[in-house]
């Protein structure tokens, strides 16, 4: 090989060894990031199991159900998707996985995208965008889920939407990442998550009224939760697999390199020699 192709080698090495350095430190912050989501995360699933544990009876109450409209699609033909995806990309197959098993792309859907990526998706899509003020899934608060849900159900018990469908990314473990989706509204009973010893008394429809925005509330403060951190152990994985990518990549640009340069030491001596003998 010639001197041109090693100077090529050694550009196409520092290059790789730049961008090495570039995620390697995406690694170490998405690792930072990944111990306190796996935190608000394993905090938001008590408060949630609490939570279900609290409503079940009021959603299991025939007196509740009578009427109620939380039980009962509504009137309208829209379906409301709330589908959280990432505020950034590098996170292997994490966003495009969640944004493409939505199916928030029908001809009555209505979306409630939470993050960076599903507002560019839906918008990309021209879908019905029913707020953008969810835009930095990372920065939501208990507040901001909260009154994003009392949003859905004013919209929902209005008549404007039939259904409420929630899409997120469930965190299983480091290297695993499950898309689910949950029915919101209209609630469904759950006899067997009944507590027999609950007693209601008072106006229990009332009650209900009055739980329900908070329940879908904590829900979805559940879900953005489990979301963030599935986004960072992806992205902790994705940078990882960038990582050992990169440094087989250095070690065959290192071998390829000392072979042209063998080749060129070997042809100048080839060279001397030659001329050597020549005199």
């Amino acid at each position: 090989m010639s001197g041109a192709s090693m100077n090529e080698i050694k550009a196409r090495m520092k290059s790789i060894k730049s961008t090495m350095q570039i995620t390697k430190a995406m690694e170490l912050v998405a690792t930072s990031k990944l111990r306190r989501a796996r935190q608000n995360a394993d905090n938001a699933a008590e408060y949630c199991r609490v939570l279900d544990k609290a409503v079940a009876p009021l959603i299991s109450s025939p007196k509740a159900r009578e009427g109620s409209l939380w039980f009962d699609e509504g009137e309208g033909k829209d379906v409301l998707y709330i589908v959280i995806a990432g505020d950034r990309g590098l996170a292997g197959g994490y966003n495009s996985n969640v944004l493409k098993q939505s199916g928030a792309d029908g001809e009555n859907a209505v979306v409630l995208p939470l993050g960076k990526k599903a507002i560019e998706f839906f918008d990309r899509r021209g879908c019905e965008i029913f707020s953008r003020n969810c835009s930095e899934v990372a920065e939501l608060g208990v507040g901001d889920c909260f009154e994003a849900a009392r949003a859905v159900c004013r919209d929902f018990a209005n008549g404007r939407f039939s259904r409420v469908e929630l899409i997120y990314t469930e965190f299983v473990s480091m290297l695993s990442q499950c898309v689910k989706r949950r029915t919101l509204l209209p609630l469904t009973a759950q006899e067997s998550a009944v507590d027999s010893d609950v007693l209601l008394e008072g106006d229990v429809a009332a009650m209900l009224d009055a739980a329900v925005p908070n329940y879908v509330g904590g829900v979805l403060y559940f879900a953005v939760c489990q979301a963030v951190a599935a986004e960072s152990a992806a992205r902790r994985t994705a940078m990882d697999s960038a990582n050992k990518n990169a440094a087989e990549m250095i070690d065959t640009l290192t071998l390829s390199f000392n072979r042209a340069r063998q080749a060129v030491i070997t042809q100048e001596i080839t060279e001397i020699v030659s001329g050597a003998e020549a005199l």
